[in-house]
């Protein structure tokens, strides 16, 4: 079972999803972690939250899972960069994980069920592999949910194109609001459910992200894939890239992202 990865990995992805830490991106999950631990980190893209996430459960191991070789490639490449070494590898589908029962403490996974055709499935494999009194976490950010200043029509535009492509390829963009449902549909009955947010208000965040996703709506599979849909012209997306460079460059510019998180207690 898959579904199209719709961000995809171009670099001007990758450059946004390296500033991905622990600490930003895995806060809610931090107090459950201790050295020893065995840890699954699925979805790990480039291996920077991989990466601290080993330093924190060493001498415990962490396998790092992706969709495939060639991404997997692409996660040991930046684990190796950043030092760590108590990694492990494999490449794989976390809808029917080729891993046994009761197999982790930790089952972590970030910005991975929004993406996926059967997130209810996926919760119940990791669940499956987590050891009694182990938890899985999962953090999902909630599109919809998205708000920004000053107000534009071009990034509204923006915001419509991708949740119709995330729908198109078979996730669903929301899915922050939905971890909870999604869990007890997987039939979790000791869940803590909380949420937190990205602010990108200050002039490093700002320009980071504005012209992080300037060059996305042009040169990612994001708009490869508007494009072959037929959702967007070429000269739209320029436009929506244009706005992205306006706001980036606005000192009055602020944008946050709510992101749904779960723990689930085994």
């Amino acid at each position: 079972m898959s579904s199209a990865y719709t961000h995809g990995h171009a670099e001007s992805v990758l450059r946004s999803h390296r500033a991905r830490t622990a600490a930003n991106s895995a806060a809610y999950l931090l107090p459950h972690l201790q050295p020893g631990q065995r840890l699954l980190d699925v979805g790990a893209g480039p291996g920077t939250i991989t990466a601290d996430l080993a330093r924190l459960v060493a001498p415990g191991r962490v396998t790092a899972l992706e969709t495939s070789d060639a991404v997997v490639a692409l996660t040991h490449e930046g684990v190796e960069a950043s030092g760590v070494e108590n990694v492990d590898y494999l490449a794989g589908d976390v809808h029917a994980l080729d891993l046994p029962d009761d197999s982790f403490d930790v089952v972590h996974a970030h910005q991975v069920l929004q993406h996926l055709p059967d997130p209810v499935q996926a919760l119940r494999e990791m669940v499956r592999v987590c050891r009694p009194g182990g938890v899985v976490a999962v953090r999902d950010a909630d599109y919809s949910a998205f708000t920004w200043y000053p107000p534009s029509p071009a990034l509204g535009r923006w915001l419509d194109l991708y949740l119709q492509l995330a729908r198109a390829n078979g996730g669903e963009p929301d899915a922050g609001r939905r971890l909870l449902a999604w869990a007890r549909e997987a039939g979790c009955s000791n869940v803590t459910a909380t949420a937190s947010v990205w602010c990108y208000a200050d002039d490093e965040s700002r320009t980071a992200w504005g012209l992080g996703w300037a060059d996305r709506i042009l040169t990612s599979a994001v708009a490869d894939q508007v494009l072959r849909r037929s959702l967007a012209t070429a000269d739209e997306l320029h436009g929506i890239s244009d706005a992205w460079r306006a706001w980036a460059a606005d000192p009055d510019g602020w944008f946050t992202l709510l992101h749904g998180e779960l723990i689930i207690h085994v």
